[in-house]
C-alpha cells in the first residue's frame, strides 16, 4: 500500500477516495514553509488518523462463499468518539482484527477495509500477536498499571525481555501502517491505550512535525510503582513524543508528571489552566477529563421493544425484590469477590434483608489469560456458591451470578431494574457501569411501559456506590465513594443506598444525569481534539530535528532565530572589533553542575589567561555565588573581572578595590528572613541555607523533588509575607529560593560594566554574553538594551548564547559546557581564520 504523501507527489488522481494535497516544502534548513496556504486550506480535507489495538470492526466469514465480511462494532469507543468531529472532518483507523486472517488472503481484506470502511488494518504475526498482547500487555503492563507487582513467582510475572521486543515489534507495525496513509503536514493522529505506549517515537522519528495526541484508558501508577519497570525510560520518552497526552483524572496525570520529574529531571508548569512540560524545545501538553458514553446510542437502545422485554421478564422475576447490581469484567482487579463479602456481611447484619435483598453480578469475558485469571474465577464461584447456601432458600438466591456473554439490551434492563449499581473495583480507570445505569435510570417510554410508569413527571432516582480507586470516581459526586479493601465500608454503604429516602435520591441521580448526558462521548473527543490543535499551532514556526538512538529519540525544537554558536558565526565580528566585551556565568557554563569540585582547573584557568592577555577584551565572570570563593578560585588570573553575588560585588582585575553596586548596607532583613529558612530546612530533608554577605539562599535541589518544589513554593509566600516593608526582593530560581537586595541583578550589573566602558572610552562593539540560568536571562536582555542604544560605535554585534537547548531570551545556544570551553578556545586562539563564505554556509548547516 503507497503512502498518502506518495499519493500528493505521483498526484494519482484515479485512487479512490484520495484528496489532493499540496505538501510544505523547505526554504531554509530546518524551517517549514507552504507554497500557498490559501490553495492548501482549500483542497485539503481536514484528517484524523486513529490508532488503537483494535479497530471497530465485527469480522466474520459468509457461510456461503467463505468471504470475509466485516459490521461496525458500535460499542466500540473508538467508532462513538467519532461523533466529536465536525462532519467535515475524514477519520482513519488503524488497527488489528478481531479475527486472524490468512495471509494470502490479507490484501484483499486490506483494500476491502480501506475503501469501504476507511481502516487500515495491522496485520500482526500470530506469535508476535500473542507475546505482544497475551504477553507484555497483559502480564506486565496491566497488572503493573493496576498496582500489581510481581514479588514472587507466584504472584505475577516477571519481566520478560523477549516479550518487550514483541511489543516493541508490534508498535513499529502499527507505525508503518499509520505512515502509509498519514499526510503529516496536515493530519492529526490520536493513539490510544497502553498496548502502544512507544509508538510515538517511532512516528516521531519518521516525521519530526507529526501532529500527535495519546490517550491512556488505564490507570497511571505512582512513581513508586512505574520505576521498577525495566523499560520505564523509553515508554516515558515515548510518550514525551506526543504532543498531547489525555487521562482520566488529576491523580494519573500526577503519577505520570511525578515520573517526569523523578526519573528524567523534567519540571513542568500551568498557564492559563493548561499544563505543560518542556521536553527540548517542545511543549507537551497534559489533558484531564474522564470518557464520556454515547447517549444516543445508549437511548436508542433503550428504545428498543427487546429492551422492553427483558424488563418485564427481570420485573416478573424479581417482583417484591430490592435489586443491587454489579456489572464487570472477570479479572483481579474488579473487587466482585469483596462485592459479595459485602452482601454477606450486610446479610448478616440485617437478618430482615433476606429473602428480599438480592445482588445481580453479570460477568463479562475475561480479557486475559493465565492462572491469575483462572484462580479470580474459581474464586468468586465459590465464594457465591457458599452465600447462596448460606441464605439461600425456595424463592429466594440472595447472589445471581451471570458468569456469561450478556447481549447489550439485556444489560440495559438490569440497569433499569436495580435500585443501587455497586462499582468496587480496586483499581480501575475507564468504568462507564455507573454512567450507563445513571441514563437508564432516567428511562424511556418504552421502558417506562415495561414498567408500568405513567406520566412525564414521575420521580426519577438512582443510587450508585463506587470506589475511590476508579476513573470515574472523581465526576460522581453524589455517589457513595467507599474504600473496596474495607468490607465493612461498602456493605455499610449497601445498607445506606437501601433506607435512603427517595427525595434523595432523585437529588442524587438528577445530578449525576446532568454531568453525565453534557459530558458524553462526543464532548469528551471534541474537547481533546481541540486540545490538539492548540497543541499543534507552532508546529511549523520552530525548527526541528532528531536527536538519539533506539528509544531514546527525541526531536530538539527551536525558534527559527535560535540558532547553535560557533567559531565561524563571530569570528569575522571579532576579528573586525576594537573594544569586546565577554561576560561569562560560572555554574553551569564554565564548570558543569553535577561537578562537585568547584574549582576551575587549569585549563579554564589557562584559557581565562588567553581572553584576558588581549588588550580589545574586557573579560567578566558573572556569577552568584559570593566573592570569596571566586577570589580564591580565580586568583592566579590577573586581568580578569568578576562580578559577584549577581553584581553586588564587582571587581575589574584581581588587584583593584570591590565596587558595591549598592550604597546602603542595612542587612537587618536577615534578622526575619534567616529563621524562616531554618524553619524549611529543618522540615525539608536534603535543603541547605547558602549564606551570603548580600543575600540569602535557600537550596532544595538533594531533597524529593515534589516535596521540596511545594515547600519552596511555601517558603516564597511565607518570605514575601514577613519581608513586604523590607527593601529586597524574593526570587525563585532552579531548586533555590533567594533574598537579596532591590536593584541586585546580573541584568544591573551588565549594565553598569557597560555604561562603564562607554565613560572610559572604549565603548564595545563587539559582546559576548553566555549564561545557563534563569538569572542569566536578565543579564542576555540588559546587554541587547544596553549595547543597543549606544550612539558610537555605530555596528554592535552582541552574541547572547544559553547553555541548554531551551527557551531563552538569547538567541544562540550551545549544548553543554564542553561546547562552552571550545567556543572559547577558538576566539582565545591568537589566530582566529575566518572562514570563506563557502565554508561558513557549510558550518552553518551542519550546525543546524
Amino acid at each position: 500500500m503507497l503512502s498518502r504523501s506518495c499519493f500528493d507527489v505521483l498526484n494519482l488522481e484515479d485512487l479512490p477516495n484520495m484528496n489532493r494535497r499540496i505538501p510544505r516544502v523547505m526554504n531554509d534548513p530546518g524551517i517549514i514553509s507552504d507554497f500557498d496556504s490559501k490553495d492548501v486550506s482549500s483542497v485539503s480535507q481536514e484528517r484524523r488518523v486513529i490508532v488503537y489495538n483494535q479497530l471497530p470492526l465485527k469480522a466474520f466469514k459468509d457461510s456461503g462463499n467463505n468471504k470475509w465480511c466485516f459490521e461496525w462494532d458500535n460499542d466500540a469507543l473508538a467508532l462513538q468518539l467519532k461523533d466529536g468531529f465536525s462532519p467535515d472532518v475524514e477519520v482513519i483507523y488503524v488497527g488489528s482484527l478481531k479475527a486472524e486472517v490468512d495471509q494470502s488472503e490479507q490484501d484483499e481484506v486490506a483494500q476491502l477495509l480501506l475503501e469501504k470502511f476507511r481502516c487500515v488494518p495491522t496485520f500482526l504475526p500470530s506469535d508476535i500477536h500473542t507475546k505482544f498482547y497475551h504477553g507484555f500487555c497483559k502480564q506486565h503492563l496491566w497488572p503493573l498499571f493496576h498496582y500489581m507487582l510481581p514479588i514472587s513467582p507466584n504472584h505475577g510475572a516477571r519481566f520478560d525481555r523477549g516479550l518487550w521486543q514483541s511489543y516493541v515489534t508490534a508498535n513499529k507495525i502499527f507505525a508503518d501502517k499509520v505512515m502509509e496513509v498519514i499526510n503529516p503536514d496536515e493530519d492529526f493522529v490520536w493513539v490510544h491505550d497502553y498496548h502502544l505506549l512507544i509508538l510515538p517515537t517511532f512516528l516521531r522519528r519518521r516525521f519530526h512535525r507529526v501532529k500527535l495526541g495519546f490517550f491512556l484508558h488505564s490507570p497511571f501508577p505512582t512513581s513508586e510503582i512505574f520505576r521498577t519497570l525495566p523499560v520505564r525510560d523509553e515508554i516515558l520518552k515515548a510518550l514525551l513524543n506526543c504532543d498531547l497526552i489525555g487521562f482520566h483524572t488529576f491523580d494519573y496525570a500526577r503519577h505520570f508528571l511525578s515520573c517526569c520529574s523523578r526519573m528524567l529531571g523534567l519540571d513542568y508548569e500551568s498557564k492559563r489552566g493548561y499544563i505543560g512540560l518542556d521536553y527540548f524545545g517542545r511543549t507537551v501538553s497534559i489533558k484531564i477529563l474522564h470518557v464520556g458514553i454515547h447517549m444516543g446510542q445508549l437511548q436508542s437502545v433503550m428504545a428498543s421493544s427487546d429492551t422492553a422485554d427483558k424488563v418485564r421478564e427481570l420485573k416478573q422475576q424479581f417482583e417484591g425484590k430490592i435489586m443491587l447490581l454489579g456489572i464487570d469484567d472477570m479479572d483481579m482487579f474488579k473487587g466482585i469477590t469483596f462485592k459479595f463479602l459485602a452482601l454477606e456481611q450486610l446479610l448478616e447484619q440485617h437478618p430482615d434483608y433476606v429473602g428480599t435483598v438480592v445482588l445481580v453480578q453479570i460477568a463479562n469475558p475475561a480479557r486475559g489469560r493465565g492462572k491469575d485469571f483462572e484462580q479470580v474465577q474459581e474464586e468468586t464461584h465459590a465464594v457465591a456458591d457458599r452465600i447462596n447456601k448460606k441464605f439461600g432458600k425456595s424463592g429466594y438466591i440472595p447472589i445471581v451470578f451471570i458468569n456469561q456473554y450478556v447481549p447489550t439490551h439485556d444489560k440495559l434492563a438490569y440497569y433499569a431494574m436495580s435500585e443501587c449499581c455497586v462499582v468496587n473495583a480496586v483499581r480501575d480507570g475507564m468504568n462507564l457501569v455507573s454512567y450507563k445505569y445513571t441514563v437508564c435510570r432516567q428511562g424511556s417510554p418504552a421502558i417506562d411501559e415495561a414498567l408500568g410508569i405513567q406520566g412525564s413527571s414521575v420521580t426519577r432516582k438512582s443510587v450508585i456506590v463506587v470506589s475511590e480507586f476508579i476513573g470515574c470516581s472523581p465526576s460522581l459526586s453524589g455517589a457513595i465513594r467507599v474504600n473496596p479493601w474495607n468490607i465493612d465500608d461498602v456493605s455499610d454503604a449497601m445498607h445506606l443506598s437501601i433506607r435512603m429516602p427517595d427525595s434523595e435520591k432523585q437529588l442524587r441521580h438528577e445530578k449525576h444525569y446532568k454531568y453525565i448526558s453534557s459530558h458524553d462521548v462526543a464532548y469528551w473527543a471534541r474537547s481533546f481534539d481541540q486540545d490538539l490543535v492548540r497543541a499543534c499551532k507552532d508546529h511549523f514556526d520552530k525548527r526541528c530535528w532528531g536527536v538519539g538512538f533506539g528509544l531514546s529519540f527525541r526531536v530538539v525544537a527551536l525558534g527559527p532565530n535560535f540558532r547553535k554558536l560557533s567559531v565561524d558565526h563571530i569570528a569575522s565580528a571579532y576579528n573586525k572589533s576594537s573594544s569586546r566585551l565577554i561576560l561569562l556565568d560560572y555554574d553551569g557554563t564554565m564548570m558543569p553542575q553535577a561537578s562537585v569540585d568547584k574549582a576551575p582547573n587549569d585549563e579554564v584557568i589557562f584559557l581565562l589567561n588567553s581572553l584576558c592577555s588581549d588588550p580589545k577584551n574586557v573579560v567578566f565572570i558573572v556569577s552568584g555565588r559570593g566573592r570569596e570563593p571566586l577570589n580564591k578560585w580565580f586568583s592566579q588570573c590577573e586581568q580578569l573581572g568578576i562580578s559577584a553575588e549577581h553584581g553586588y560585588f564587582t571587581r575589574w582585575t584581581r588587584d583593584s578595590e570591590w565596587e558595591l553596586s549598592l550604597l546602603a548596607n542595612d542587612f537587618d532583613w536577615k534578622k526575619i528572613a534567616e529563621p524562616v529558612m531554618e524553619q524549611y530546612t529543618e522540615t525539608t530533608d536534603g535543603s541547605f541555607i547558602e549564606h551570603k554577605e548580600s543575600a540569602l539562599v535557600w537550596h532544595h535541589q538533594e531533597a524529593d523533588p515534589d516535596f521540596g518544589s511545594c515547600q519552596a513554593k511555601e517558603l516564597l509566600d511565607h518570605l514575601e509575607n514577613v519581608l513586604a516593608n523590607e527593601p529586597v526582593v524574593v526570587k525563585r530560581g532552579q531548586h533555590i529560593v533567594e533574598v537579596k537586595p532591590q536593584g541586585v541583578s546580573k541584568g544591573v550589573a551588565v549594565k553598569n560594566l557597560v555604561k562603564t566602558m562607554q565613560t572610559r572610552g572604549k565603548s564595545p562593539d563587539f559582546v559576548l554574553c553566555i549564561g545557563d540560568d534563569h538569572s542569566d536571562e536578565d543579564m542576555f536582555e540588559s546587554i541587547a538594551n544596553s549595547v543597543g542604544n549606544l550612539s558610537s560605535p555605530a555596528i554592535a554585534e552582541v552574541y547572547a548564547c544559553t547553555v541548554g537547548q531551551k527557551p531563552s531570551k538569547a538567541k544562540y545556544y550551545l549544548d553543554d559546557t564542553y561546547d562552552v570551553i571550545k567556543l572559547l578556545q577558538g576566539i582565545a586562539s591568537a589566530s582566529v581564520r575566518v572562514p570563506k563564505p563557502t565554508q561558513f554556509k557549510v558550518s552553518f548547516e551542519e550546525s543546524l
